[in-house]
């Protein structure tokens, strides 16, 4: 069975920092692209951030500059650190992973993690 199991998030104050993990088992995700989406309260699903087998990455221009995106294909994990936070940015925090690129991606993963909620307070 293949999952995508997330950890972190919580709550923070405006300008705090958060790591989100998320791990994949069931297959490799090596030459995946990982990703992440979020959805706040009452609002679509959005696109936040993603990264290829080789580490290249793009962002949304909501978080670009404060966000970033790692990597580690040995322990089948991506992370998403978010610096400088913004009470904008509470939702629920999906990780996801598309087989056939970062494009594929951000248009249908094929695999979504659990969510993980993200609360930043003013």
């Amino acid at each position: 069975q293949v999952q995508l199991v997330q950890s972190g998030g919580g709550l923070v104050q405006a300008g705090g920092s958060l790591r989100l993990s998320c791990v994949g088992s069931g297959r490799t995700f090596s030459r995946s692209a990982m990703g992440w989406f979020r959805q706040a309260p009452g609002k679509e699903r959005e696109f936040v951030a993603a990264i290829n087998w080789i580490g290249g990455n793009t962002f949304s221009d909501s978080v670009k500059g404060r966000f970033t995106i790692s990597r580690d294909n040995a322990k089948n994990t991506v992370y998403l650190q978010m610096n400088s936070l913004k009470p904008e940015d509470t939702a629920v925090y999906y990780c996801a992973a598309g087989v056939s690129g970062i494009e594929s991606l951000r248009g249908k993963p094929d695999y979504w993690g659990q969510g993980t909620q993200v609360t930043v307070s003013s």
